[in-house]
């Protein structure tokens, strides 16, 4: 790997903009830690764990680059990496770096990164987008800051209607615990039935502790209906715990809806989980069996002899469709950023958060959120 801090390309073909578009994709890439100028320094057989999501990222943007100047985009793309110690955000800020770039593309992996880097795209009124976790990282009137990852509670709005759309006959049956989050979520449920304007969930909710048993759960259950749980917890132990329960009674058909934590759990795969259809939501989905999918992966296994994240995918993604967005938009690119015209894998519809008591956009939202639907480890369906 040889040691880099900006990436410039330069591409000739159409152009809306007066003088080459410039992008700026930011990135935890912990460079300075890993090289001695452009010597490696941490041997030859390893690499921290800490620089593979923002390295696998790097590779995607890498992968974007080739894929636009094939097609012969006219684009500048600068990178950076994020826990630079010798050029920090800080420095970059303070020095105005991005004054001609037309768009940011940033992936955080701390929260007080997040607000620094918003409020000076907020300043020179560039679009940035933050493509993974954390979320908003304290952001507010902000109509710059566009968030792909969505909250937790855009993720209960769209659980909430997908279940009254898919599973209004069910025998459902709401299960919470005590915590702070828990309330925040129950309350959420309880105001979208309340003001829906289609059918509400008929749902009984009953609060369980940590340590109940199967006879707290079976009775619940209808084994003459289909059956619906919603767990509202995003305490991983306690839905796992929910699901293993129930699956050695097949008498219950059941589906357990989850929070969107569920998408990383292995254990959901495991044989003390089978038989129960699992659901929960997520903005990224990937379709490992399109042909887009596995042309990247050849692609990467031949460069990198291994196999990509996530984040790889993510990084090709995020860096083609915005950067192709913004050649075609050009300075309309704001008001275009849920155009779906070069989607390869997901689709993103980008809604203001309002800020009701001071009448502003706190930021932009992506609302566009897949159902998973799973069992004995397999995907039945994506919605």
């Amino acid at each position: 790997m040889k040691r880099a801090l900006t990436i410039l390309l330069l591409l000739t073909g159409y152009c809306l903009f007066a003088q080459t578009p410039k992008i700026a994709v930011f990135a935890p890439v912990y460079l300075d830690s890993a090289f001695n100028g452009e010597q490696y320094k941490l041997g030859n057989n390893y690499l921290p764990k800490q620089l593979l999501p923002g390295l696998d990222f790097y590779n995607g943007v890498t992968a974007a680059i080739d894929s636009l100047n094939k097609e012969k985009a006219q684009v500048e793309v600068l990178f950076y990496d994020t826990k630079s110690i010798n050029k920090p955000l800080t420095s970059i800020i303070s020095k105005n770096e991005l004054q001609d770039v037309q768009l940011i593309i940033a992936v955080f992996n701390t929260r007080n990164e997040v607000k620094p880097l918003a409020d000076y795209a907020k300043r020179l009124s560039i679009p940035l987008i933050s493509a993974t976790y954390p979320n908003d990282g304290g952001v507010s009137d902000n109509p710059y800051f566009y968030m792909i990852n969505s909250t937790l509670n855009a993720h209960v709005e769209a659980m909430h209607r997908f279940l009254q759309r898919f599973y209004p006959l069910h025998n459902t049956v709401y299960i919470t615990r005590k915590g702070s989050s828990e309330e925040l979520i129950k309350q959420t449920f309880a105001e979208l039935n309340k003001n829906t304007p289609a059918a509400p969930l008929k749902m009984k909710v009953v609060e369980l502790i940590d340590s109940f048993q199967t006879p707290d759960l079976l009775p619940l259950l209808d084994s003459t209906r289909e059956n619906l749980i919603i767990c509202g917890s995003l305490n991983e132990a306690f839905g796992l715990k929910l699901v293993r329960t129930i699956s050695p009674h097949k008498q219950y058909k059941t589906s357990i809806a989850g929070m969107p934590t569920w998408e990383t759990l292995r254990d959901f795969n495991k044989e003390d989980c089978k038989d129960v259809e699992l659901i929960y939501s997520t903005p990224f989905h990937l379709p490992r069996t399109s042909k887009y999918y596995q042309y990247l992966s050849d692609q990467y296994k031949n460069r990198y002899n291994g196999r990509p994240s996530d984040m790889y995918f993510r990084g090709f993604e995020n860096t083609y469709h915005f950067t192709k967005l913004l050649l075609y938009h050009g300075n309309q690119l704001k008001q275009n950023l849920s155009d779906k015209s070069f989607s390869f894998f997901h689709e993103y519809d980008f809604k203001p958060l309002l800020n009701e008591r001071l009448n502003t956009t706190d930021y932009f939202e992506n609302k566009k959120i897949y159902f998973v639907r799973k069992l004995n480890g397999a995907i039945k369906s994506v919605n």
